[in-house]
This record gives C-alpha cells, structure tokens and sequence, in this order.
C-alpha cells in the first residue's frame, strides 16, 4: 500500500468531514456520517488527522445541527445526542490510536524476530564454515599448485635453446584454467559467508548440489565417504535465496558427514533431485531432494526432535543447524523432514515448489 504524506493525510480528514456534512443533512444521520469519517482519518491518516477530524466533526454538528431553534425537550436531547456523539469519536479515536501503537510494535518485533534470525542464520554459515576451513585450504590449493606447476613448465618450454611457443601457449591456457577455477571456489565461498537480507533469484537446484560437493569434497574423501548422485536433468529452476539454500544443503551435508564418522563398513551419501507434482494443486509444481547417508541414523525416540532449536546428539554442536535449515525451507514455502534409511542412516527429505512466495 502506498503511504500517504502528511499533506495528503490531512486533507483526506479534511475532505472527509466534508463529506459526512454533505451527506449528514439530506439524510438526517449526522452522528453515523461523522462516526465514519473520524474512522476513516483515523484508519489512513493517524493520531494526528483523526484529532482533526474529531474536532471538526463537532463543530460542524454543533454548528449545523444544534444551532437550530428548537423546543427546551427537543433542545436537552439533542445535546444528549451531541454528547453521546463526542463520546462515541473519541472512543473510537483512542481505539484507532491503540491498534496502531499495537500494529507498529507488532511490526517493529516481527523485523527484530528477521534480523534475529538473519544474524543467527549468518553465525551458523561462520561456524560451519569455520569447521571445514582445512577441505577448503585443500580445494583452493589444488588449482593454485596446478597453476604454478604449469607456469613453471611454461617457463622451462620457453628458456629452451629453441623455445616451443606451442608448448608454452598449452601450460598457460591450463594456467588460466587453473587460477579461473581457484577464482570461482573462493567466490563460492563468499557467497555461503554473505550477510544480507533475503534475496530471491532463479536457482539451479543441481548446481547449489555440485557446488556443495565440491566445497566438502576433501572432508568427504578424508572420512572415505562414497557419493552417489541422482540428479534430474530436466529440474525446471525456482525463485529462491541462493545463499540460504547452499546453507540448508551444507548442513544437511555436514550432518551427514558427522553421522558416518566413526561407522564401520560402507560410508556412501546418496543425493538425489526430481520433480514432483503437489497432489492437491496440479499446477504448483514441487522439486524434491533427498540426501540418504549410511551413519548412526535418527535418535531413538527422539527422531522428531533434531529440528528443535538447541537439540543436539553431538558433544560440539550447538543445535541450530536443523532448525535454522528447517526455518529457510519453509520461508521459501516448502518442508524439510527426516526419515530412517533402513538397514542403517538417516534420509533428510526436501520440497520446494518452483513458484513460491516468501513466508515468514
């Protein structure tokens, strides 16, 4: 809704005393017509223009309705009747200043529990990737290594008694190559760390997917941890916060990882994507994911639990992972649930419709 000015809130008290006198006299219902317009200032305009309006509501009922000769009986009922007015606008006044002080305080917490939940959201990226700091040394190093390696060859190719130009232009291709991919991890990276407010934007649900592998991939081969994807080619994209879904997926992950630590015998995560049509809505089109590992599986008893904020089944964690990731799906109007994966694990199961509305 557009926000009037001062200028223009005035006026519309103004204008709608006006009104009600205009309309007051052929009707004969001073009090209902300036009963709405007080409403009415007080409902676009505010504390301020609604006292406008009271005050000249009574005096053009005063003035208009009161100011007529009339007999002494008719004379004490209309000033009952003027009273009862005056009582019933400024009633009315101080309930409309009430639900607007209560509407602001409302709004005012609502942007506090956001910008709450924005830094804690932002802490818990930090964090995580605080943990995951050595995989990520490793995987900018290896194209960095790659890339002097290659600058090395081209310089022997290039100080030969004879230089092989041709030879040379290949390492330095692969050298770009290889400080480009650098580039791109370490911009990826920065996008997990970003701070900022929600940004929706069309996202290639299969790419946050490979991205992520790559970010964990030496904390994956470190715990000898196998993955399998199944990922649908033809995933339309959806509007999204790409930042917030890399971080539903990384913790997803990360969880994952955590589970398979210390198991004997197989360590595979399995990551799969599809399309999936909402059963009671033909046209609201859903994308799933699934990440099943081979780990310790759900708590038991507690399975329900893990998204609670402050549960944990780790002596290091801080509880906040699931629940946050659990907060980010829904806000993007989808449900993030978990599932056992028999023989042993746990299965964590994604939906997101394509065409979605933030919810709060």
């Amino acid at each position: 809704m557009k926000v009037l000015s001062k200028l223009q809130r005035y006026g519309l008290a103004i204008i709608s005393c006006g009104v009600a006198l205009a309309l007051a006299g052929p009707i004969d219902a001073p009090s209902s017509c300036f009963l709405l317009a007080v409403t009415v200032s007080g409902l676009f305009g505010g504390l301020g223009p609604n006292l406008l309006s009271v005050a000249l509501s009574a005096l053009a009922f005063a003035y208009f309705f009161l100011g007529r000769p009339s007999p002494p009986a008719r004379e004490s009922t209309s000033l009952l009747r003027f009273a009862a007015f005056l009582a019933a606008i400024l009633l009315v006044t101080v309930l409309m200043e009430i639900k607007r002080r209560a509407e602001e305080s409302r709004s005012r917490s609502e942007e506090a529990l956001r910008q709450a939940h924005a830094e804690l959201a932002h802490a818990n990226r930090v964090t995580t990737m605080g943990e995951l700091t050595a995989s990520l040394a490793h995987e900018v190093n290896q194209p960095i290594a790659a890339a002097v390696t290659d600058a090395n060859t081209c310089l022997r190719w290039l100080a030969r008694d004879h230089p092989d130009v041709e030879e040379a232009r290949e390492a330095a291709m692969r050298m770009a190559k290889d400080a480009t991919r650098a580039a791109e991890i370490i911009s990826k990276v920065r996008q997990v760390f970003k701070k900022g407010a929600q940004q929706r934007e069309l996202v290639d649900v299969n790419e946050i997917i490979r991205e992520m592998i790559v970010l964990l991939r030496k904390e994956l081969s470190s715990q000898s941890i196998a993955v399998r994807t199944e990922l649908a080619a033809d995933l339309p994209k959806l509007m999204g916060d790409r930042v917030q879904l890399q971080q539903v997926l990384m913790n997803l992950m990360v969880n994952s990882i955590d589970a398979m630590k210390n198991v004997e015998g197989k360590r595979e995560l399995a990551i799969k994507s599809q399309r999936a049509q909402d059963e009671d809505e033909d046209e609201d089109e859903q994308l799933t994911m699934s990440l099943s590992d081979t780990g310790v599986g759900l708590p038991p008893q507690q399975a329900d639990h893990i998204f609670n904020a402050f549960f944990t089944t780790k002596t290091d964690g801080t509880g906040m992972g699931l629940r946050i990731s659990r907060s980010i799906v829904e806000s993007h109007g989808g449900r993030l649930w978990a599932t056992d994966n028999h023989p042993r694990g746990a299965i964590f199961h994604l939906t997101i419709p394509t065409k979605i509305e933030a919810h709060e």
